[in-house]
């Protein structure tokens, strides 16, 4: 994917976060949304800055979605403004001064349409600050923190009781505060059943993944896709898990699970690429006749490639094949008849064999 350029007339050795920011916007917003938001703020501080999605999921461990879904939230919250192009396009980003409002203060925002995650392509950005206030919409609700009440509430549900029991025998360990809080956002703001709760945690741990932050990942995209019942997770679990096995076999990998920065990168692919198995499976096919190790970095050079081609069948990939070979072939064509010319327009000698024949006599006898 294409480098994002940040542009700044001036370079300097620290980063400045306001006060404004600390306290109205900072304790209200997802740690991960904060640490976007920064490093952002920190590319800023260079003269020759440069951003990209790929760069900043791979530095925080993320997937671009993650980063998307962090632009936008902070979009919301009037503090950037995300532009795109006349192809829906993300084209800039600009950060907006906000100093004299607080959450509180803050006036209602016009509507602003946001491009689907699914069309997402950035190209270059620019970022400046401005007056200039965004198109305004209704921030989204942050996430919150549950009192201590709460939690306890929250626990002495039966179903919640067997859920959070279930969970600790899945993770092997007994649950944290934070835990908690995490399976309670999911039950109270993303309204996921128990049952999915309870499937999502014994899927993710199935796959390797014991981590809360991953499976917040999970439940959040779930969320997002739409997800209600255990039947529908089901086919969403059992379709990614079967693009993981076809990737998996077509590398060769066997015996491990996959780590998080592969499994990011299978999601590029299958969403923000938007490829079908079949050319994902063909670039690890490609990669593995090219390198003889499964390289996923090598496979999502072959992808990126691809997806710039504007490739969304593997038919395409079979057209791009056929001009490589016909642009090959007349490149060879041409280079021999280069060779060709050179000898035909050799000049050649004429000799005067007699008068040749005369000169070696007089040599011979003086």
């Amino acid at each position: 994917m294409a480098r994002i350029t940040l542009h700044n007339d001036k370079d300097v050795s620290a980063t400045y976060v306001s006060n404004q920011f600390i306290d109205h916007y900072m304790t209200a917003a997802n740690g991960e949304y904060v640490k976007i938001y920064l490093y952002l703020l920190r590319c800023m501080g260079s003269s020759d800055a440069s951003f990209s999605l790929s760069a900043a999921a791979d530095k925080f461990e993320h997937t671009e979605k993650d980063i998307q879904r962090a632009l936008k939230y902070w979009e919301k919250m009037n503090l950037l403004r995300l532009e795109y192009d006349g192809d829906k396009k993300l084209s800039g980003i600009r950060f907006l001064d906000s100093g004299q409002k607080t959450l509180d203060q803050k006036e209602s925002l016009p509507e602003h349409s946001l491009v689907p995650a699914s069309s997402f392509a950035p190209a270059s950005l620019q970022t400046a600050t401005t007056e200039q206030k965004a198109p305004p919409i209704e921030p989204s609700p942050a996430r919150p923190s549950y009192t201590a009440a709460q939690l306890a509430a929250f626990r002495e549900k039966d179903t919640i009781s067997e859920l959070l029991f279930v969970t600790e025998h899945y993770l092997k360990r007994p649950l944290t505060s934070t835990d908690i809080q995490t399976i309670f956002f999911w039950y109270d703001e993303l309204k996921l059943t128990v049952e999915i709760i309870e499937y999502l945690i014994e899927y993710c741990v199935g796959k390797g993944h014991t981590s809360m932050r991953y499976m917040d990942k999970v439940a959040i995209s779930w969320q997002e896709d739409g997800i209600r019942t255990i039947e529908q997770a089901k086919r969403a679990s059992s379709a990614y898990s079967k693009l993981h096995f076809s990737v998996m076999k077509a590398l060769g990998i066997s015996g491990r699970n996959l780590v998080a920065s592969e499994t990011a990168c299978i999601d590029k692919w299958d969403k923000t690429y938007g490829f079908t198995p079949d050319i994902i499976t063909e670039a690890c096919r490609r990669t593995i006749s090219a390198t003889h190790q499964p390289s996923f970095e090598y496979a999502d050079g072959i992808l990126r490639k691809w997806y710039e081609q504007g490739v969304h069948h593997l038919k395409d990939v079979v057209k791009l094949d056929s001009e490589y070979q016909k642009s090959k072939t007349a490149s060879s064509l041409s280079n021999k008849a280069v060779s060709a010319n050179r000898f035909h327009n050799f000049q050649q000698r004429t000799y005067d064999y007699e008068k040749l024949e005369q000169q070696l006599l007089n040599n011979h006898n003086p």
